[in-house]
């Protein structure tokens, strides 16, 4: 019994409020704080490499609709595929739940790309920045979990362990037992990431080697997430027995390419550092786009 009395009983209700016929939710607060705290965190970093901060407000819509259609995607194609083909439908049925970061991952690549591609950015220089921000999200969807109640770990007898009540899809002989709180520990993780890319853009900035900072967070958070499914309760039914569930599968294609890019990054000699529009004058005052001066960087076609 004494792992029972040691462990955090966790019955948080998700809902904060109903307002009117609106549901306010945790999950729902914390998936969009990264995109309000995001925007300040990129705009410090934008204007400290003399990039507008009007670009920030563009690649954040960007980013707000490529992160919730990836997700959205992801998760029937990846987890729910079945319900998909019966009800192609229920994609759009987000209030039912259901996204997955992979998924969400790979709208960001694609958001991240048209953004670049329409606006004279370079490809790996947006990515080498939006992933700082995507650190902190990532932080603030697994505290969302947390709150749901959802993705949780495998039974475990540490002194930290969580019982989740309103988890009934992981009873134990009818009862709620103490688990690893994964959703935790993913946090923690994106966190660390989080001051770990920082510390490192900020030594170098504009001069960071092209690729460097994408490919290292790539590297680590899915090398994480791969290592980390061993603590977590299979999400869907199909992944038990499975040598490597549905998360690590998608996990390990990420990795492979986060460690070409890492091993490639700052090695072209025509374009080492990546490039953007320089459109703040050195007084920090905007100019106009036109009229931008090109980076050292960028290359001359």
């Amino acid at each position: 019994m004494l792992p029972f009395l040691a462990a955090i009983y966790w019955n948080v209700n998700p809902i904060i409020a109903h307002i009117g016929p609106v549901t306010l939710r945790w999950y729902g607060l914390f998936f969009m704080l990264p995109f309000v705290v995001g925007t300040f965190v990129l705009t410090h970093i934008y204007r400290s490499e003399r990039v507008s901060p009007q670009w920030v407000d563009v690649i954040t819509i960007y980013m707000l609709i490529g992160t919730v259609v990836g997700a959205r995607l992801g998760h029937m194609l990846f987890y729910d595929f079945d319900a998909l083909m019966a009800d192609p439908l229920v994609v759009f049925k987000i209030w039912q739940g259901g996204l997955a970061s992979h998924g969400a991952t790979i709208g960001i690549l694609l958001a991240c790309w048209l953004f670049a591609r329409n606006n004279k950015f370079d490809y790996l220089w947006v990515l080498d920045r939006i992933v700082i921000v995507v650190a902190l999200g990532g932080a603030c969807i697994r505290t969302g979990n947390l709150m749901n109640s959802e993705i949780v770990g495998k039974p475990t007898d540490v002194p930290w362990a969580f019982i989740f009540p309103r988890d009934t899809d992981h009873l134990v002989q009818g009862v709620a037992v103490p688990r690893h709180p994964t959703q935790i520990y993913e946090a923690l993780f994106c966190l660390f990431l989080l001051v770990l890319l920082y510390w490192m853009w900020n030594r170098t900035k504009e001069r960071t080697p092209r690729g460097q900072l994408f490919g290292l967070f790539v590297v680590l958070l899915f090398t994480q997430r791969f290592l980390g499914e061993y603590l977590k309760e299979n999400q869907v039914a199909f992944e038990s027995g499975n040598l490597f569930n549905q998360g690590q599968l998608l996990s390990i294609p990420l990795i492979i390419v986060g460690i070409w890019v890492l091993w490639r990054a700052g090695k072209n000699p025509e374009n080492p550092y990546g490039y953007a529009p320089r459109d703040l004058g050195k007084e920090g005052d905007p100019q106009p786009v036109a009229n931008a001066t090109p980076s050292l960087n960028q290359p001359h076609k």
